[in-house]
């Protein structure tokens, strides 16, 4: 398995970010790629935001005038990714969560906000490696079915609540 620098901005104030949530998310990129069998080297930055901010990213990108949970944003096409010629590593691309949203998402679905960080976190990584549950309900079924099943590696279960390094409820 190759290595993953994962680049962690936070670029909002509203939600104050619990102890452990970084870990998490770098754990996540790389148990996404480890499950996908990938051995390269990569890079992927990852921003927390707030619901505005995802809100204008949405409408400049997607042409949709509403907040939403997390955006991706790839730099590869079909395996082929940019090279960081300083150090040999493939390119990903971006990931933006709402923190805002990721909160009322984990209340209204009864979990941990870890537990909706993780999740956001895996699924945008599928999108960054080429998958969409745009095009047909059986790319969404795969993608659902691997996110589970990552998430499940990783002890993060829908009915679990994570807690730092170990969790299990």
């Amino acid at each position: 398995m190759g290595k993953i620098k994962v680049m962690i901005s936070n670029n909002q104030t509203e939600v104050k970010i619990p102890v452990g949530i970084r870990l998490l998310v770098r754990r996540c990129c790389h148990a996404v790629l480890e499950y996908e069998g990938y051995d390269d080297d990569f890079e992927v930055s990852v921003s927390f935001v707030n619901d505005e901010e995802i809100h204008e990213l949405n409408k400049i990108h997607r042409n949709i005038d509403r907040s939403t949970d997390v955006l991706s944003f790839p730099l590869g096409e079909s395996g082929n990714y940019d090279v960081n010629h300083e150090t040999g590593a493939l390119l990903l691309g971006d990931i933006v969560i709402s923190l805002e949203t990721a909160c009322r998402q984990a209340e209204v679905y009864g979990h941990s906000l870890e537990r909706e960080v993780g999740f956001l976190t895996v699924h945008s990584m599928l999108h960054l490696l080429g998958y969409d549950h745009e095009e047909s309900n059986l790319q969404e079924r795969i993608m659902r079915e691997k996110e589970e099943a990552i998430l499940g590696n990783l002890g993060i279960s829908r009915d679990a609540t994570f807690i730092g390094e170990h969790e299990h409820k």
